[in-house]
């Protein structure tokens, strides 16, 4: 049987969606005008109008994309209680490695929205996330010394910071885009073995 050919309707709400989340990513929330998503879509406001009624609808519907993105998603690595500490770590490291180079402007995107609404943290209750994961569980008892959360923060500081500076790094053209590329793929080596350090310190 053949497939269906996507309604008119679905095309126009993707065309939408798919603006909306270049424009949000690159202006911010703040910044973006419906008017700006209307033409990065190619369509008329009334019609951008007519799907999505707001830019409030449209950004919660980019927000919970994005912050599922991030964070959602590793949520079977941290909470898998067959796999070792060790593999979690590597685990979370070369997901966000490989996610961020596919996009890269995402962690400045979403620290810039927290910081406007720190509340988006409660909506899509990250802190529970993290806080009741068995990761945590594994940390404590491997270093019941030192609060988890230091282990988890350097982690994902370590894997996540040279996104948001790759502005700086880039701008000496030192390292070109195929450098930083290849300097994130041996991070994915490097950042587990740093985590072991730290959480083997006394």
């Amino acid at each position: 049987m053949a497939k269906s050919k996507p309604s008119k309707t679905a095309s126009a709400e993707e065309k939408i969606k798919e603006a909306a989340r270049h424009v949000f990513t690159k202006k911010g929330y703040a910044a973006t005008r419906t008017r700006d998503i209307a033409e990065e879509a190619g369509i008329n406001l009334a019609l951008l109008n007519y799907y999505f009624r707001s830019k409030e609808k449209l950004f919660g519907i980019v927000m919970e994309e994005r912050m599922a993105q991030f964070f959602g998603l590793i949520t079977p690595i941290v909470n898998d209680v067959n796999s070792t500490l060790d593999r979690k770590i590597e685990l979370i490291v070369s997901y966000y490695v490989d996610m961020l180079l596919q996009n890269p402007d995402l962690p400045l995107f979403i620290m810039s929205e927290l910081r406007h609404d720190s509340d988006l943290f409660r909506k899509f209750q990250v802190q529970n996330l993290i806080i009741n994961s068995h990761l945590i569980l594994q940390l404590k008892e491997k270093q019941p010394s030192i609060h988890p959360l230091h282990f988890v923060v350097s982690i994902l500081g370590l894997t996540i910071f040279p996104f948001i500076a790759k502005p700086i790094i880039q701008s000496t053209d030192a390292l070109n885009s195929q450098m930083f590329a290849a300097m994130m793929e041996e991070r994915k080596k490097l950042v587990p073995k740093w985590a072991k350090a730290m959480i083997k310190v006394k």
